[in-house]
């Protein structure tokens, strides 16, 4: 496999052809953008996603599927038929909507929506109707993991938020699809699964639900899948869960200033990364005997400026997708799966969110303080003063522009290594933060901490509040936690006392292509063979570490167990 800007990304005749393509698109865009907005870029200030896509089209949509389902094409259809059109909706669905849009799809709770069709088709669940949807459900599982049609090469952003399961029917839905995942194959990571955890439905063990807590943290002790969005953490307990959801890699949409606080229907427009790390180096030297406060007022202000630009980007960037026409979303347009009837553009992208992310902030304050800031209580509260200081300034855009700008805390697949090339190249070797190769994404701890897992989530949930567009928290474990899930759920109380929105569990994963053993090795232990496949987080999702980016090697080789 080649190193790709993509880990999701495989080989074919024509994807090679859309890179030629996508890579003249991103040269075209530049070039017609201000020279400031495009020297910002360029010379690793800032990076705008999905250039290609600028002025075209949106990034990402939690689907609001079950409201215009087209019931009326299943009447008189038998049982069979019923799952198999259902099933295959999702897929056509998924494919169309996954060339429409430059970014990630999520239902926000599949199991309570895939039983609401099946209710309004008359779909009795029977024992022979069981069986075709645990079979449904395999291969669609399957699709989403084997298939990477979209662009010719990559495979679709999927995400199933799960858990609430509000019948018998859903209860079923939700405990099939962790059993579908978990038996498929060991080299079978995809889609993303999210299992929303709340009191009162699933969080304790008087809670109705609490079984599929237990085999969803069973499954994830196997399969590093599903993740937990932690619904009774500070940032999400006053909204309704089930108007809660995240994107498998952690982009969190839910405040409107147009409507109430929810995910259904809505998704982000667009986003742009700042490097921290740039502005830390840059103000160490021109400050580099100053007091730490003086040089970090001043880092500040470089932020300030940048993020200045990058409202100006988000804007335009914003106006110019909104002056797009209906005919240039047709699949959009025929399944209305925004919030709001897709019958006038504007109207339904201003409930999406513009997003200001970062990337680096440990390396940041350690160029500023000297100290990595988990490490030294002072330094610590300069980087949560300084995330605090980013999402006023996101709020300040949201009351004087009436949109909804949000604090993203950047997944930097290809930017944490894109940024510290070009910082190397500029600044030279003034810092030994360029030997390890990456940068450390968002406001997480650095990979080698060697903290323990319950420390690591408290003081990275410290920093979740303020990233209303989405954040995450990892745990690195070792190895597999077979037979431990009462140990993962100990982590996810912590979290959610800490203030964690969104946790994931990782630990590496071999597997043996001969003979499917499973553990960390170089040669399989039971057959000998040397045909290894390695499966390990990337940027919120799963993949194959052959195909991840160079900074993101260079960022798993150096990741030490919590």
């Amino acid at each position: 496999m080649r190193n790709n800007d993509n880990a999701a990304n495989r080989y074919s005749y024509i994807g090679e052809i859309y890179s030629l393509g996508e890579q003249l698109k991103k040269r075209q865009v530049l070039d017609n953008m201000p020279d400031k907005w495009k020297e910002l870029h360029e010379q690793g200030y800032i990076h705008i996603h999905d250039l290609d896509a600028y002025g075209l089209t949106y990034n990402c949509l939690t689907f609001n599927i079950a409201e215009d389902f087209p019931y009326e094409k299943f009447g008189g259809l038998s049982d069979e038929k019923k799952v198999t059109g259902v099933f295959g909706y999702i897929i056509n669905l998924l494919t169309d909507m996954g060339n429409e849009q430059s970014g990630g799809m999520a239902f926000a709770n599949f199991d309570d929506e895939l039983t609401q069709i099946f209710i309004r088709l008359d779909f009795p669940l029977n024992e022979t109707n069981k069986k075709l949807i645990c079979a449904s459900l395999r291969q669609l599982i399957l699709w989403c993991n084997d298939t990477h049609t979209r662009m010719g090469q990559t495979s679709y952003y999927v995400t199933f938020n799960i858990g609430l399961a509000g019948s018998a029917f859903a209860r079923f839905i939700a405990y099939s699809i962790i059993d579908e995942f978990e038996k498929c194959g060991e080299t079978v990571y995809k889609p993303n699964i999210v299992f929303k955890v709340k009191s009162g439905v699933n969080r304790f063990e008087n809670d109705k639900n609490y079984d599929l807590f237990v085999k969803a943290l069973h499954c994830t002790a196997k399969k590093m899948i599903p993740t937990y969005l932690l619904c009774d953490c500070s940032e999400d307990k006053d909204i309704p869960p089930e108007k809660l959801a995240v994107m498998g890699c952690r982009t969190r949409v839910a405040d409107d200033v147009f409507a109430g606080a929810t995910s259904v229907g809505r998704g982000n427009i667009d986003n742009i990364s700042v490097n921290l790390p740039r502005l830390a180096l840059e103000t160490v030297m021109e400050k580099g005997n100053s007091e730490v406060c003086e040089k970090i007022n001043m880092f500040t202000q470089k932020w300030d400026e940048v993020a200045v630009t990058v409202k100006d980007i988000l804007l335009d960037r914003f106006e110019k997708v909104c002056s797009r026409n209906l005919s240039d979303f047709p699949i959009n347009s025929r399944h209305n799966l925004w919030c709001v009837p897709f019958e006038d553009v504007r109207q339904v992208f201003k409930h999406g969110t513009l997003s200001i992310g970062f990337i680096g902030l440990s390396e940041a304050i350690e160029i500023i303080t000297g100290k990595r800031f988990y490490l030294d209580a002072q330094a610590c509260l300069y980087a949560l003063g300084f995330v605090k200081h980013m999402r006023e300034y996101c709020d300040f855009l949201r009351r004087q522009y009436n949109l909804n700008f949000s604090l993203l805390a950047t997944s930097g697949e290809l930017i944490s290594g894109r940024f510290i090339e070009k910082d190397r190249e500029d600044f030279g070797e003034i810092c030994n933060i360029f030997n390890k190769g990456f940068y450390t994404n968002s406001f997480h701890v650095n990979v080698d901490s060697n903290l323990s897992a319950f420390k690591k989530i408290e003081i990275e949930g410290m920093f979740h509040e303020y990233c209303n567009g989405g954040s995450i928290t990892y745990v690195e474990l070792g190895e597999s936690p077979i037979s431990n899930d009462e140990g993962l759920r100990e982590y996810i109380e912590c979290a959610v006392k800490s203030g964690v929105h969104y946790l994931g569990f990782n630990f590496p994963k071999d597997v043996c292509s001969l003979c499917g053993a499973t553990g960390v090795f170089d040669r399989c232990p039971v057959c000998g063979g040397s045909d290894i496949t390695r499966i390990r987080r990337v940027s919120g999702y799963l993949e194959v570490l052959d195909g991840f980016t160079s900074g993101k090697k260079n960022e798993e080789r150096a990741r030490r167990a919590n």
